[in-house]
């Protein structure tokens, strides 16, 4: 398996990376313990060698999963990735944008971003603790705060690489305004969101990116599974899937979906593979692109996931491929 360069921090990561916030359930409709952790055993085992979670899914109830299913694989062979900055569990109420909602279990939370340097560190201790590990590969802002300085922010993740808790630095949802305010730094990577139907980094952060050199890692390349071809306009979603209210959702926007989907099946059956395999390789043939972050909730998805990086598409059929979704 090809490995890319995450920024210039030295570390090396497939172009697949295993996406955590649905094994948890959190906003998923729920949790299957034991095909969560072989989800992640299986992507492992596939050729995938970075997972990526957070604090915030599931309340640290993913963080804990990755950390069962990673117990007995030498460390060395896992790039883990984790992120801070979104506090359910702050007494003291500090932060910016609160957002009202329910916990895994259905009860009320209000969530903040709290980006603030005691925060940071408080957050990656206990990360480290529900992960199992000693280091953490990848320590990443998850939101910006706005009642923080990004640089003192930032001087926290420092003295946290300083101190051998994190290998490198990251950043999640910064817009192109906060990248150019920390560029300067020791900034490896970017996770913004990215897909076949919404490509707006393209005329900015990508190229910012490849500039600076600094990893993009993209999001929701599958837009939550709309783009695998199997949401129907009747599919229903289960109580506390977050998708039953999502606007993407709405049955207008599927069914121009699926048709998009249709234009590319020609491409699909020509090499054996799936929308979500073809979408998933289109993402990560892109200038500037480092990797695509995609959840797997059970082992078989994450091993058909993972097949996604077994071919490569033609420029023509990437050029056509974009033009299905125009």
């Amino acid at each position: 398996m090809n490995l890319r360069p995450l920024g210039k921090s030295g570390i090396n990561i497939t172009p697949l990376i295993l996406g955590t916030w649905a094994i948890g359930g959190w906003m998923w409709g729920g949790s299957d313990e034991q095909q969560a952790i072989s989800a992640v055993r299986t992507a492992l085992d596939s050729g995938i060698n970075c997972i990526d979670t957070a604090a915030i899914y599931a309340q640290g109830y993913s963080e804990e999963l990755v950390g069962k299913a990673i117990r007995d694989i030498p460390r060395d062979r896992v790039v883990l990735a984790t992120k801070c900055g979104r506090r359910w569990d702050d007494p003291a109420q500090q932060g910016s944008n609160p957002t009202e909602t329910v916990d895994r279990n259905g009860q009320p939370i209000t969530i903040r971003s709290n980006s603030k340097p005691e925060s940071i560190i408080y957050e990656c201790e206990e990360s480290l603790k529900r992960l199992g590990t000693s280091y953490i590969d990848l320590y990443q802002i998850h939101w910006p705060d706005a009642s923080t300085p990004i640089e003192q922010s930032l001087a926290a993740m420092d003295a946290l690489r300083r101190a051998g808790k994190i290998r490198a630095v990251g950043v999640s949802n910064f817009n192109i305004d906060l990248l150019t305010k920390v560029a300067a730094g020791t900034l490896a990577s970017v996770q913004p969101p990215y897909s076949l139907l919404r490509r707006d980094i393209e005329k900015d952060i990508l190229p910012f990116c490849r500039e600076h050199e600094i990893a993009v890692l993209a999001y929701s390349p599958l837009e939550r599974g709309l783009l695998t071809g199997t949401v129907t306009p009747d599919r229903t979603f289960p109580i506390g899937d977050h998708r039953s209210k999502h606007k993407l959702f709405e049955a207008q926007t599927r069914k121009k979906v699926l048709a998009s989907l249709e234009k590319i099946r020609p491409i699909a059956d020509k090499y054996g593979k799936s929308f979500a395999q073809i979408s998933i390789n289109w993402t990560i043939r892109q200038p500037g692109l480092t990797a695509a972050i995609v959840g797997a909730r059970n082992p078989q998805q994450a091993s058909h996931n993972a097949a996604a990086m077994t071919f490569e598409l033609t420029d023509e059929e990437l050029r056509q491929v974009r033009a299905a979704f125009e």
